[in-house]
């Protein structure tokens, strides 16, 4: 009989590799429906898109500084 540590254990495991295999699945549709579907970008869409992304990482960054802190 196993002892109720090792079912606890060997259920998380579990739990932890369905959940990556859903990531893995939901990360593999994306790739193959962006390749499928997905059009180029313009060089101009793509620049205010980057200025953007910039700006939000930045504001991202010093918002889990200030979590951290306070």
């Amino acid at each position: 009989m196993l002892s109720f540590r090792y079912r606890k254990i060997s259920n998380f495991i579990m739990t932890l590799l369905i959940i990556l295999g859903l990531v893995f699945a939901g990360v593999a549709l994306m790739v193959f429906f962006g390749e499928r579907y997905g059009k180029p970008m313009d060089v101009e869409q793509q620049a205010k898109y980057s200025k953007w992304i910039r700006i939000l990482v930045f504001a991202l960054i010093f918002a889990a500084l200030l979590k951290m802190m306070f």
